[in-house]
């Protein structure tokens, strides 16, 4: 059965996902190398919610409720930087290619997905107050 506690549940995971993501491109603001250590700056990354969930096995549970659909690597979020010295690849002007990540842009991203988590997890406090006065009434 997909309940009410199910939909808070599933945004708190939803915003916890984002958090991470925000996370990651707040840590890698500065990164220019690949696991393999070739250049290839850093690209923020940014998670994608979509309304439901498709895996409730029930019509209604699939309405209900929100999940991750991707976390979207965004290949254009990156800029130039002069870097005249630089041992990374740079074009003959002495640029280079750096991720761009705004970490104020990010806190404020992150601040908001707190909030949505926070909201979440308040309304699946209240769902549990009611199911548990519900019961004291039918005892």
């Amino acid at each position: 059965m997909y309940g009410v506690l199910d939909i808070s549940t599933s945004g708190m995971i939803a915003q916890r996902t984002r958090l991470a993501a925000i996370s990651n491109n707040i840590a890698n603001r500065n990164t220019l190398r690949d696991p393999q250590g070739n250049y290839d700056p850093y690209r923020r990354r940014e998670v994608m919610l979509a309304p439901g969930d498709p895996s409730a096995s029930s019509a209604g549970g699939r309405a209900m409720g929100v999940h991750v659909a991707e976390v979207a690597i965004q290949h254009h979020a990156i800029r130039s930087a002069e870097r005249p010295g630089s041992p990374h690849d740079h074009d003959g002007d002495g640029y280079i290619m750096v991720p761009d990540i705004n970490p104020v842009f990010e806190q404020v991203n992150a601040m908001e997905a707190v909030r949505a988590y926070e909201a979440n997890a308040a309304a699946a406090e209240a769902t549990k107050q009611m199911v548990a006065q519900a019961l004291r009434l039918l005892a």
